[in-house]
């Protein structure tokens, strides 16, 4: 519930009790709920409910809100089936990183999946589908993503109008759904209004864990400022990159500490800060360290008082290290660490999520040469990264990063595939990308947005399920190739695709 401070005249009862957060008694200063006028206001609205109970009962007293959900009037989404679903005839892969299992079914009941019954076992009541022995995995999920990032240009992002960058985002976010993603962790910007329009079927796209605006300090990775805009006074407006949400620049424990609750407010399962220097901002060198460890465990400390916790973008053993002693749970990017800062996150159990930068065909756009001249620094440590995770057995995640790069979305598990057999066997590699990457999903705990595990096909999981023409024993490749080779996809129990019948 929220508690809203506004004009409450023309507003009918029901609207006003369902604003308040507090109970009888209570109340702030700024509502005044006990005063004379808020007084006259319940004798008003209360007269008003009676008279529309009268006249058409509950009906005609709901009649001003009906249509309010858009979800009920314009829902892009597939309906919900109207009775379980039993998958039979297949070869699973339940998320674990272990081998292909035969000899069960899969039975779907609502968004869940309630049960995996042996061939033999019968199942009444349930719509068959027979997946002609092929294989049965769980939705992809990408652990670093960034829904509204993804597919404009960096100076589109920056010039474009708002409702432009919402369009593209919607676009992009089916695009990522039907390729097999039903799970994106969001690692910054304002996809809190997109995840919103999914959940409730005005769209269609993955789930998304948010974590709202990126956390910088001055001259950080998220200060995308231009020169004439320093220094910034105190009645200075916000930047474009900050008025949008992709950002906001907080310097010391008290603005950190801010900036870190406002997006929490803002529905946030995760923070996501800047620990260290980037390829795409302006000013920042790459190996640069950003926020002191006192800053960080501000952050850390709001996160954690909200029960869930702070991630960082970082490349270096510096920032790395301070990250880890400030409480932060996850590395995202890391490729210039060293062996130390590798047994360290190992030993604290700090999660590190890995992207392929590789500088391939799969590298995101980088014109300006300084740019580039960081991005191909960063490549160069990848294969280092990977092999001390390897011997470490650092817990690890696989994103993506895909930025400013519409021609990267068609490719996006190409980004997963072509790390076999280079860097994983297949099957760890395929446990990575679903059901490794889901436990670092649920670090949100009580903020996860989503109830019930995701990335495994279990007894009380999220019914997020792919069939497929492919082998993971042998190859990721079939998943390159989504339009031919995933011929069933299920989100939330719904079926997006479906390519048997």
């Amino acid at each position: 519930m929220y508690h809203f401070h506004t004009d409450l005249r023309n507003f009918p009862r029901e609207a006003v009790d369902a604003g308040h957060a507090h109970g009888a008694g209570e109340c702030c200063d700024f509502c005044k709920c006990d005063g004379p006028a808020a007084r006259a206001l319940n004798r008003r609205v209360t007269a008003d409910m009676s008279r529309r109970v009268f006249l058409g009962g509950t009906a005609a007293m709901l009649a001003p809100f009906v249509g309010f959900r858009a979800s009920e009037a314009v829902a892009a989404q597939p309906a919900a089936p109207d009775r379980p679903i039993l998958f039979t005839n297949l070869r699973l892969f339940d998320g674990t990183g272990g081998n292909i299992r035969e000899g069960v079914n899969i039975l779907v009941e609502g968004n869940r999946i309630s049960a995996l019954p042996g061939v033999d076992e019968t199942v009444y009541n349930a719509d068959i589908i027979d997946c002609g022995g092929r294989l049965a995995m769980p939705g992809l999920i990408d652990a670093h993503w960034h829904s509204m990032m993804c597919s404009p240009s960096e100076l589109e992002l920056f010039t474009a109008d708002l409702g432009y960058i919402y369009l593209a985002a919607a676009h992009a976010a089916e695009q990522t759904l039907m390729q097999g993603f039903t799970t994106v962790r969001d690692a910054g910007g304002p996809s809190f209004a997109l995840k919103r329009a999914i959940d409730e079927g005005i769209v269609n796209g993955p789930r998304i864990y948010p974590s709202g605006a990126m956390i910088s300090q001055t001259s950080g990775h998220g200060d995308f400022r231009l020169r004439y805009e320093v220094p910034r006074g105190g009645t200075t407006p916000l930047s474009r990159a900050e008025s949008t949400g992709v950002t906001i620049i907080a310097d010391g424990e008290a603005e950190v500490l801010r900036h870190v609750r406002e997006q929490l407010m803002l529905g946030a399962s995760q923070i996501k800060m800047m620990a260290g220097g980037g390829v795409s901002s302006f000013y920042d060198p790459i190996d640069s360290t950003q926020y002191t460890e006192r800053e960080l465990r501000a952050g850390v400390e709001a996160a954690e008082d909200w029960g869930t916790y702070v991630l960082v973008h970082v490349y270096g053993p510096r920032g790395i290290q301070r990250s880890i002693k400030a409480g932060v749970k996850c590395i995202d990017h890391g490729q210039l660490t060293d062996e130390e800062s590798v047994r360290m996150m190992a030993g604290e159990g700090t999660w590190w999520s890995l992207q392929p930068f590789l500088d391939d065909e799969d590298a995101n756009p980088k014109p300006d040469p300084v740019a580039r001249a960081k991005q191909l620094e960063v490549s160069q440590g990848t294969e280092n990264a990977y092999a001390l995770q390897k011997q470490y057995g650092v817990n690890t995640a696989w994103g993506t990063d895909i930025l400013h790069s519409p021609r990267n979305l068609a490719n996006h598990a190409r980004q997963l595939a072509k790390l076999t057999p280079r860097f994983y066997d297949p099957l760890e590699l395929l446990g990575i990308a679903t059901g490794q990457n889901g436990a670092l999903c649920g670090l949100s705990g009580p903020r996860n947005p989503y109830d019930g595990p995701i990335g495994v096909i279990e007894p009380g999981a999220l019914a997020d399920m792919l069939i497929a023409d492919g082998d993971p024993g042998e190859s990721l490749n079939f998943l390159t190739d989504p339009e031919n080779n995933l011929r069933i996809i299920m989100k939330d129990g719904r079926i997006y695709k479906n390519t048997l019948e």
